[in-house]
Order: structure tokens, then sequence, then C-alpha cells
């Protein structure tokens, strides 16, 4: 969750890294609307957690959500704030809708028709997970780190670390972490 400056210029730098970027040009925040999305979605969260006490970032932080909402609708995203840790990287442009008391930790690959929680629970994802097309995770479950979660999976019970799971309804499919899949880029997988 971001805290600070300095935390919300890690989860900036993360998220660039998680799309292979070093820094944000004008092609690309023009031509990437789910970047443009992600960026303006981590600077609600600094505007909310940092600087809400102040009357005109309030004000500020009013007509971001908006615009940001208003994007969102645009491209099919249902992303509350202070749920993902930094590192995401949402793949494509399409229906992507998360629970607000869903928690997701670093560097979560999520791709389009995917939903995460339900009215009566949220999911509670570990690092380094990779969210396949059409995968539905739903309930007060855990999935923990390193895990792969297949397309179309069907997820409403908690998994360990370390596994790829897939399936109606999912099941452990093999022992092996989606760091070593190359479901990331390199930079991001953390050294053994």
């Amino acid at each position: 969750m971001i805290t600070d400056k300095t935390s919300y210029k890690e989860h900036v730098a993360a998220d660039l890294m998680a799309y292979g970027l070093k820094k944000v040009g004008l092609y690309n925040y023009l031509w990437m609307d789910m970047l443009r999305f992600q960026l303006r979605l981590r600077k609600i969260e600094y505007y909310h957690n940092v600087l809400r006490a102040n009357p005109f970032a309030r004000i500020w932080l009013f007509f971001m959500q908006i615009v940001n909402h208003r994007l969102g609708m645009k491209l099919g995203f249902t992303i509350p704030k202070n749920v993902f840790g930094p590192g995401l990287c949402i793949v494509h442009v399409g229906p992507i809708i998360v629970s607000p008391k869903a928690k997701v930790g670093c560097n979560c690959r999520i791709h389009p028709c995917t939903c995460i929680g339900a009215n009566y629970g949220a999911p509670t994802l570990g690092d380094n997970v990779y969210v396949g097309p059409g995968a539905k995770l739903y309930g007060n479950i855990t999935i923990g780190n390193n895990v792969a979660i297949g397309a179309n999976a069907v997820v409403n019970c908690s998994f360990g670390d370390n596994v790829t799971i897939g399936g109606i309804p999912a099941k452990i499919l093999s022992e092996t972490p989606s760091t070593e899949q190359g479901l990331f880029p390199p930079e991001l997988i953390p050294p053994k």
C-alpha cells in the first residue's frame, strides 16, 4: 500500500518494469490506455492515503477518480484503489472486475475477463501470481506466492505456494512455480 511519496515512486517504477518500460514516454502514455489507467490509479492511491487532509488535494482526488472511472468503463476495468501491490501488469484491454476487499501482492499479471472476489468474501493473492484469461477467484480464499492460475479456472478454495492451478473447480496441475514458466519478465523474478 502507498503510504508516502517514496512508496508511490516505488509502486510506479515496479509497474513500469512490469510493462518492460523504464520511464513513461508520450507515446506509451497516449496509446497504452491500461498503463494510463494504472498510473492514475496509483496517483489516486497516493492522494487518498497521504494527502487526504488537504482540501485542495481532496478536490483533485475527486476529479481524478471521475476521470479514471470513465477510462475504466471504456476499458472494462473495475479495479478499486489499494488492492494491488507494486508490479501490477494489466496485459490486455477487457473486462477485469476486482472486489475492494481483495488483496493482491507484488508482481501480479492479470488478463481480461477475470473476476476476483464476491460479495461474501474476497481472495488474498500472494506475490508473483499470474491470473490467466477468464479466471474467476471468489470466496474467502488465499492463493500463495508464485502461483499460475490457468485460463478459465474457477478457484473457490485456497492453494499454497509454487503451484500451477486450473480447471473447474481448480486443482493443482503441476508443482512448477509461475516464476519458472516464463510468465514474468526476467527482471521481476526474485533471485534464488
